[in-house]
C-alpha cells in the first residue's frame, strides 16, 4: 500500500512520525482534484488507507491494555515517596578553625531554606501527579472519539471529517510523549541560598542541582502477617535493594468493640525490623496496623500508606502458629534509640 502508510512504526507512532504523516495526508488532500471528479477506486483507496492509519494507532499506542498499564504505573507513583536527592551531596566549607573541610550539605543547610526547596518539590509532584491523570483521562477520551469514528462505513462521511480527526491523532500522540516524560521524577529549577555564608566564609555558594527520586511504598504481606492470642507478626515487601537499617513508621490502633466500654487507644512506633512482632494484645480483639516510611530531612511527598486488621486470638488452643523465641522477640522488638510511642486515649 502507497503513500504515509508504510512508513508507520509497527511497534509505535512517535509524535515525529505523527507530524510527517499529518503533513503528507495535508499534502495529499490539497493536491487531488475535486471528490466528484475522483472515480470510486481512488476514493475507496483514500478512505481505507485514512482508516488503517487510525486503527494502528488505536491498536499500537492508544490499545487499552498499553493505557491500563500507565494508570497502573500513575496509581502507584501516587502512593510514592518522593526525596530531594542533592548534587553534589558534598561540597567544601570552612570550619571554626579557617580550616577546608568536606561536609554534607544536609549538615550545613540553611533551615528555612531547606524547607523552601522542600515545599517547591511537593508542589511540583503534585502538579506532576494531577497532570498525568488528565494526560490519561485525556487519552481515554480519545480513544472513545476515534474508536467511534473508525466505525463511520459512509465513505463520504468518513472523509468529510478526516482533517479534523487526523489532527485528533496527532494532539492525542503529543500527549502520550507528554505522559511518558512526566512519569519519571523531575528535575526542581528552583533559586536557592541552601548553604549559610556562616559556612562557605565568604566564598561563593557552591553550584547545587536538585532532582526528586521516588521508593515505593511498604506493603503488608497478607500471607506472612498474622495474629495469635497476645502478639502479632507483621511483615510488609519493600523494594529489593533496601537497607536493613530503613527506618518503618508502625502505627497500631484498637478497633473499638461495641461489646466493651473501655476507651480505644493507638500506639505509633519507629521500627527498622521486617518482620516486626508485637506484643501485649488483647485476645479476641482486632487491632487496625499501618505502616509508612519514616519521616527523613529529604522526603517531600507522601499521601498514602497500606492498611491491614488482624484480630487475636480468644483461646491459646487456637493458635496455630508457634510463639517466637525470646532471643527472635527481642532481636525483632529491640528498642534503638530513636523509637518513638505516642499514646492517645479516646481514639
Amino acid at each position: 500500500m502507497a503513500g504515509p502508510w508504510n512508513r508507520m512504526s509497527s511497534k509505535q507512532l512517535s509524535f515525529g512520525n505523527m507530524a510527517k504523516i499529518w503533513h503528507e495526508t495535508e499534502t495529499t488532500l490539497d493536491s487531488t482534484s475535486p471528490r466528484e471528479q475522483q472515480d470510486e477506486n481512488d476514493t475507496m483507496k483514500q478512505y481505507l488507507r485514512n482508516k488503517n492509519l487510525v486503527l494502528e494507532f488505536l491498536h499500537s499506542d492508544l490499545n487499552p491494555h498499553h493505557l491500563q498499564y500507565h494508570w497502573n504505573k500513575v496509581h502507584l507513583l501516587k502512593k510514592c515517596y518522593f526525596y530531594l536527592k542533592f548534587e553534589p551531596r558534598h561540597v567544601c566549607v570552612r570550619d571554626q578553625n579557617n580550616m577546608m573541610i568536606f561536609a554534607d550539605i544536609l549538615q550545613i543547610a540553611n533551615p528555612c531554606q531547606l524547607q523552601k526547596i522542600k515545599k517547591v518539590g511537593r508542589k511540583q509532584t503534585e502538579i506532576q501527579l494531577a497532570l498525568l491523570t488528565e494526560l490519561l483521562e485525556q487519552l481515554e477520551r480519545g480513544r472513545e472519539e476515534l474508536s467511534r469514528y473508525v466505525q463511520i462505513c459512509d465513505v463520504e462521511a468518513f472523509l468529510s471529517q478526516w482533517n479534523l480527526n487526523i489532527k485528533r491523532v496527532l494532539k492525542l500522540s503529543m500527549f502520550l510523549s507528554k505522559l511518558i516524560s512526566l512519569e519519571e521524577p523531575r528535575k526542581l529549577h528552583v533559586k536557592h541560598s541552601l548553604v549559610s555564608q556562616i559556612h562557605l566564609g565568604g566564598a561563593l555558594h557552591p553550584p547545587i542541582t536538585f532532582t526528586l527520586y521516588t521508593k515505593k511504598p511498604p506493603i503488608f504481606d497478607r500471607t506472612e502477617s498474622f495474629a495469635c492470642q497476645t502478639w502479632a507478626q507483621l511483615k510488609w515487601f519493600t523494594e529489593s535493594q533496601e537497607s536493613h537499617l530503613e527506618r518503618w513508621q508502625l502505627e497500631m490502633k484498637l478497633v473499638p468493640d461495641d461489646s466493651q466500654t473501655e476507651p480505644g487507644y493507638h500506639q505509633t512506633q519507629e521500627v527498622i525490623s521486617n518482620p516486626c512482632v508485637i506484643n501485649h494484645l488483647i485476645p479476641g480483639r482486632s487491632y487496625e496496623f499501618k505502616v509508612r516510611r519514616s519521616d527523613t530531612h529529604t522526603l517531600v511527598y507522601s499521601q498514602w500508606y497500606d492498611c491491614i486488621v488482624l484480630k487475636t486470638k480468644t483461646h491459646p488452643a487456637e493458635d496455630t502458629k508457634e510463639a517466637p523465641s525470646r532471643s527472635l522477640m527481642r532481636r525483632l522488638t529491640r528498642p534503638t534509640p530513636s523509637v518513638k510511642w505516642f499514646n492517645e486515649k479516646g481514639e
